[in-house]
């Protein structure tokens, strides 16, 4: 078989939905690959900055990963901008929403919001209020997010800084998005 029969759904066989299980496996195991492929369109986008995006992105990786962050929120600082390259107005909930399956729901209300965190840096200087974060405040990950920024974003876009190259974070990568595990609203 080299392709189902059905039109619609409700109309595939049990052995046709047998047929497409491994070819969706297939499709899954290629996520990292097209996650890092994203990150790579960033290269030479420096947008005005001494660097470009994707060093900006290996750089808060490297930050998180020396100052001792689990796995997940290093591989989560690594792709925190990837939603640039599809949205830039929205690239926090793109990014966000993109690695949800595989993340648990702190870093991933971080990467959401750290956009906006991000805003506290700059937002005064184009006439928009930099406290917005403070709208949540009470939120349990407000000073995850807080950090997030403080430490590893606002501070990536040294062009001496020591910054590991993608090879080192590439296992993370794959590890991190192997298989989805959480799934919340």
């Amino acid at each position: 078989m080299d392709t189902v029969s059905f039109t619609k759904m409700e109309d595939g066989t049990k052995e046709e939905y047998a047929f497409l299980e491994p070819l969706y496996i297939q499709c899954i195991d290629g996520i990292p690959e097209m996650l890092l492929g994203l990150l790579k369109r960033m290269q030479g986008d420096r947008l005005g900055y001494q660097i470009d995006r994707y060093q900006h992105s290996l750089q808060t990786a490297t930050r998180a990963e020396r100052d001792g962050s689990d796995e997940e929120t290093i591989v989560c600082a690594l792709l925190h901008d990837i939603g640039d390259v599809l949205a830039p107005d929205n690239h926090s909930q793109v990014a966000a929403a993109i690695l949800q399956p595989y993340i648990s729901e702190r870093n991933y209300w971080v990467l959401k919001h750290h956009g906006l965190f991000q805003g506290y840096y700059y937002f005064h200087h184009i006439n928009k209020d930099r406290n917005i974060r403070d709208n949540f405040k009470d939120h349990q990950f407000y000073q995850a997010c807080v950090d997030f920024c403080s430490q590893w974003d606002q501070c990536s876009f040294d062009p001496d800084y020591d910054t590991l190259p993608l090879e080192h974070f590439k296992p993370m990568v794959g590890r991190v998005i192997s298989e989805p595990w959480n799934h919340f609203d």
